[in-house]
């Protein structure tokens, strides 16, 4: 059946059937289109079916076959670095697609609707199939459905792999096109290169029939007449199709700079509006693509390769990643736009040799023993890649933040990138590239295989905003991408550990004595108490829980559907409590195992459990289980998931720990300079001449914001007060969060003098500044309403679409 639901209080379907048969890879060949502002092109599907893939319980006992990472959906220095380019590509060794012309140039002309069924041979399927198992049914055929949604699908066919000259050379059976693709997506690991120039050939190959499909808001749904099992069904299926321009996969808009982009922003429905796909956490793939555009354009991908374009003729350029390491579909991350490759002004040898790059290519892996995942070319198997601290990188901007990446971003990769592995060991991936997204991105950084998205908001003030944010997006390396949760609801085991990890790396990263690191990380403590508390009172009960479906997480339908509990609900974007009870949570733990146990354990969990889907309780036995019984303390799988997991509100044993805990001397330091500033407002506009003039104290960014969160709590502040607040703490020129507070502070009590500042911040910080206008509007100040609305009628056809959504409801 068409599912119509509430984007305003509904779950996301995770329609595919995965539990059937399985995509093992994807080969995409792609046209960006600007003009018509699409994406056009085929993708080709290898598949695995069998009946190893059954419907998982959420026993730590049962695992998955092909185990890997999880969507990251997701949130901050750098001696010189010149890339090693890998020249034996697929696509340098073959001509990989070079005969294929760039984009078109026209404009999409689908129906409005734009289900492009294939009407005379599909007419058959009716949605009355969604009721029906789609396994093996007896007399009805076998159906194949794909998570899909805002595209325009013209043709499915089946691909002739047995036409692939050479073929025969590794398979047994070259005329059984199944059997080969079996064979294929089985290669062992160290045949890696092999395999992937395989796939292009197979995706090249000629169509042997066009299949039945239909197509409706959550899925596509391909048959062919006859096949009534996902054994006999093909193996290697190629799709035509286009997207849609208000498709909700990628944003297309501009960058700081006014030229065209296009890139995904982790929407609440992943890829499915870029390209059909599985996307429930169980279907792990490879995938390799080739995309073509405007020679103008750079293309970025979540790719192992530092890829370069390939000039093709008509002025365009064509760019190929690919991953050998199997991860969900949801991970891949494409962003096409004018960037420009911002580098280091002065170079030394040395770093070259730092952040020498090692290819699966070049790598002397060690296959046995060592790994609980599927196999696969792994660094961790790799003596080199084990002892690489920093990894090679690369930074990409819009031409006008060349100068700002280069100041604040650019020196901070190196120490964040070794601070990571010293605590956690391994990077999982080869290397990393760093986009300054366009202003419009939703929120302050998003983390990807091979790839991040920072906003331009960290840029600004010192480097803590952007050194901590920098820190978070490579945690998520681990967590969330090289360790994913098998249940997507379970978002603590992603944003709770890079949130928990970011403190961590960051004071390693700025070299701090352990004195030092201690304060730091308990001032944060305090800003993030502030912060649960406040979410706590402002958000539904039913949002507030980390592991919502309870006994039931980790279960899925008999064909593998499900579906993401308040997947659709547009507050759950700009809600925090994953992130922070988790990062509680966490914090609960290491303190009471103590830091150095602690961070040993993670190690071996990350050495363990890498590759690999978890559901909360492999975690928490696996910790329970490395500590001496005697000194749990009563602490339990079952206590853990009562107080911290399945209950909303504030954690019980958090709020016996913050009325116990003692402040720590940066936040009394704070509390110190708050009662001056009161002090300050009290007084008259004319002073007697002998009252002391009060000597305010330097703070650092953290205690910035800790004192402004004070000072919105008084009930009046004077414009004198504010005048010199701003004055004494530059406060314009502050990091992001910062000014968010102060900003706050200036509409609840009208300093007319600083309205400029709201305005430059919900126009360059747009991650940060949704709830701000809600703000502007509830003083019912009529010139604070008339601001939101001048800003927001500028912004609005640039902003992402959801925000707009939450903004437009504010306002009107």
């Amino acid at each position: 059946m068409d599912i119509k639901l509430d984007p305003s209080r509904d779950d996301l379907p995770l329609m595919a059937n995965t539990s059937h048969i399985l995509v093992k890879h994807y080969v995409l060949d792609l046209d960006v289109d600007f003009e018509s502002q699409i994406i056009e092109g085929t993708i080709v599907l290898f598949f695995e079916s069998g009946n190893k893939f059954k419907k998982q319980s959420s026993s730590t006992e049962e695992t998955y076959p092909s185990e890997s990472n999880e969507a990251c959906k997701l949130r901050t220095p750098e001696p010189c670095h010149i890339p090693v380019t890998n020249t034996r590509t697929v696509s340098s060794k073959m001509g990989y697609n070079d005969f294929v012309i760039c984009g078109k140039g026209e404009k999409d002309t689908s129906g409005k609707d734009g289900n492009h069924d294939n009407q005379e041979q599909a007419s058959g399927i009716s949605s009355s199939k969604y009721c029906c198992d789609t396994g093996n049914h007896g007399s009805e055929d076998f159906l194949l459905v794909l998570d899909c949604c805002d595209l325009s699908v013209l043709k499915v066919e089946e691909v002739d792999v047995a036409a692939v000259p050479g073929i025969e050379k590794f398979t047994r059976s070259p005329k059984l096109r199944n059997q080969i693709v079996r064979e294929l997506v089985a290669l062992p690991a160290d045949r890696w290169r092999e395999q992937l120039d395989y796939y292009a050939r197979c995706s090249q190959a000629p169509g042997c029939g066009e299949l039945l499909f239909d197509i409706d808001t959550w899925s596509l749904q391909i048959r062919k007449t006859g096949v009534q099992t996902a054994t006999d069904f093909p193996h290697a299926i190629r799709i035509q199709y286009t997207t849609k321009p208000q498709g909700r996969s990628v944003t297309w808009t501009s960058d700081q700079s006014g030229r065209p982009c296009v890139y995904t922003m982790g929407s609440p429905i992943n890829n499915r509006a870029l390209f059909p796909c599985q996307e429930p956490p169980v279907a792990m793939s490879t995938w390799q693509a080739t995309v073509r555009a405007a020679a103008s354009f750079v293309v970025l991908m979540s790719g192992e390769n530092s890829a370069k374009p390939t000039q093709l003729r008509e002025g365009c350029s064509s760019w190929h990643y690919y991953v050998t390491m199997p991860m969900p579909a949801s991970t891949f991350t494409i962003a096409v736009g004018s960037w420009t490759e911002v580098k280091p002004e002065i170079c030394s040898s040395n770093d070259l040799a730092t952040e020498r790059s090692f290819s699966p290519f070049e790598a002397d892996f060690r296959y046995v023993g060592g790994c609980g995942h599927m196999e696969y070319p792994c660094r961790f198997q790799n003596a080199s890649a084990t002892t690489q601290e920093i990894i090679p990188h690369r930074v990409f901007a819009p031409v006008c933040l060349k100068g700002a990446c280069q100041e604040t971003l650019l020196p901070l990769i190196p120490p964040c990138l070794s601070a990571a592995h010293s605590v956690l060991g391994t990077h999982p991936f080869s290397r990393l590239d760093v986009l300054l997204v366009p202003a419009n991105f939703p929120s302050l950084g998003m983390a990807s295989p091979h790839l991040v998205f920072l906003s331009q908001s960290t840029l600004t003030g010192m480097s803590q905003f952007c050194g901590t944010r920098l820190c978070h997006e490579i945690a998520h390396a681990w967590f969330g991408l090289a360790i994913g949760a098998r249940d997507w609801t379970e978002e603590w085991l992603s944003e709770g550990f890079a949130t928990h990890l970011e403190d961590v790396f960051w004071a390693k990263a700025q070299q701090l004595a352990p004195h030092e690191a201690q304060e730091q990380r308990e001032l944060r403590a305090c800003l993030r108490w502030r912060r649960l508390q406040d979410e706590v009172r402002n958000s539904p009960e039913d949002m507030q829980v980390l592991r919502p479906n309870k006994e039931k997480t980790g279960h899925v339908s008999d064909s593998g559907s499900s579906v993401i509990k308040h997947g659709l609900n547009p507050d759950k974007v700009f809600m925090q409590v994953h992130y922070l009870k988790g990062y509680f949570l966490l914090r609960f733990l290491a303190r009471r195992l103590g830091d150095d146990t602690y961070f040993s354990f993670l190690r071996k969990f990350v050495h363990t459990f890498h590759g690999q889907l978890i559901l909360s309780q492999d975690f928490l036995q696996m910790l329970l289980e490395s500590i001496p019984e005697e000194r749990r303390l009563e602490l339990s799988v079952e206590n853990i998931f009562q107080d911290w997991l399945e209950s909303s509100g504030i954690p019980q044993p958090l709020q016996r720990e913050r009325l116990a805990g003692a402040e720590c001397g940066l936040v009394r330091q704070v509390s110190a300079e708050v009662a001056k500033w009161v002090r300050v407002n009290r007084r008259p506009r004319k002073r007697k001449r002998k009252e002391t003039e009060e000597v305010l104290e330097k703070l650092l960014p953290d205690q910035l914001v800790l004192l402004l969160e004070h000072l919105l709590e008084q009930r009046t502040m004077n414009p004198r007060t504010l005048q010199r607040l701003e004055r004494t703490y530059h406060l314009s020129e502050q990091d992001a969060e910062v000014r968010h507070r102060w900003c706050e502070l200036v509409v609840k009590h009208k300093y007319t003098e600083a309205y400029r500042n709201v305005e430059r911040f919900l126009q360059e910080d747009q991650a940060m500044g949704i709830y701000l206008y809600g703000e502007l509007m509830v003083s019912e100040d009529a010139r604070q309403q008339h601001l939101a609305r001048r800003c927001f009628e500028l912004s609005k056809e640039q902003m992402d679409r959801s925000s707009a959504e939450v903004v437009a409801e504010m306002l009107y």
